[in-house]
């Protein structure tokens, strides 16, 4: 069974208020869990526990049950990590740069070659004969992230992973990383509410080094009264008027040529209506809260825990 666990697990670096301080918290299967907080949180400390970067000051940080402080080979092989803000060899050609990891991971110069083709056409990146150091940002990042799905292992542990991303590449990435939690475990390190809404099942509110809410983005948002959802179709589609759904809508916007943002009197009535005309009008892909209201419930969670 793929699963990140963490039990009760601190980290202290000097006298004071520990970095992270008695977190526990397990999560199995296929999903998409979000770990949000704001800077100096304790999110990447996480991350570098879990993979045997750091050693935890008390408890124990597990990947599929097994502790990479102990046997980092044995812990990480199905693990793909982005930490930090990692940057490929200048020197290296994308092509050798994904090469070089798939030979740690023990694939074969044909299977390499394959993966390299796969995320070449998955994350679309830049021409594989082009050095790293003459990529963008965003490309770079890219490859980064192409680098941590080589081999696809099952577990991914991303480290704010849309960050120098343009807007085509954020949803890029979105896209990618919601058909992934289908059969992989994504564990999503962030402080940017709509990665975590776009993507997420799961929800760990992090504050101080300490978990202040630990909850569904479906429950979390049912808190809140919701009057925006974003929907996203399959193919291209032209939003229709307000009056297409009835009373209680008051706009449709265009938030992309198959995304519309539907702004509406938040009563479940209306809600409901919306659902059945959006599936009249075409193929759902996504359909959920928009961002704002993951947004107001993150920031009561935090006004809460400051208390």
């Amino acid at each position: 069974m793929i699963a990140v666990e963490a039990v009760h697990l601190t980290k202290s670096f000097h006298r004071g208020a520990p970095a992270l301080d008695d977190v526990t918290f397990r999560y199995e299967g296929a999903r998409a869990v979000g770990y949000l907080g704001p800077n100096g949180a304790g999110k990447s400390t996480t991350l570098k526990l879990f993979v045997g970067l750091l050693e935890p000051t008390r408890g124990r940080a597990l990947l599929n049950d097994q502790e990479a402080i102990e046997n980092r080979k044995s812990a990480l092989w199905d693990v793909g990590a982005v930490i930090e803000t990692p940057e490929p060899y200048e020197t290296l050609t994308v092509r050798e740069a994904l090469a070089a990891v798939a030979a740690l991971r023990g694939l074969s110069s044909e299977g390499a070659e394959t993966e390299i083709r796969r995320l070449y056409d998955e994350l679309r990146l830049p021409r594989l004969d082009r050095r790293c150091g003459r990529l963008s940002k965003g490309q770079r990042q890219r490859v980064i992230l192409a680098a941590a799905m080589v081999g696809d292992p099952p577990v991914l542990l991303l480290d704010e992973p849309t960050s120098g991303l343009d807007p085509a590449e954020r949803i890029l990435v979105r896209a990618l990383l919601r058909r992934l939690k289908t059969d992989h475990l994504v564990f999503l390190v962030s402080h940017q509410v709509a990665d975590v809404a776009e993507i997420c099942d799961d929800l760990l509110f992090l504050d101080r080094g300490r978990i202040v809410l630990r909850d569904t983005v479906a429950h979390v948002t049912a808190n809140v009264q919701v009057r925006e959802v974003d929907v996203e179709f399959l193919n291209p589609m032209a939003p229709p008027g307000p009056s297409a759904f009835g009373p209680g809508v008051e706009t449709v916007a265009p938030l992309s040529d198959r995304r519309w943002r539907i702004v509406f009197d938040g009563s479940a009535g209306v809600r409901g209506r919306i659902v059945e005309v959006c599936q009249k009008l075409g193929v759902i892909a996504n359909l959920g809260p928009s961002t704002a209201a993951l947004e107001t419930a993150y920031l009561d969670v935090l006004r809460a825990s400051s208390q």
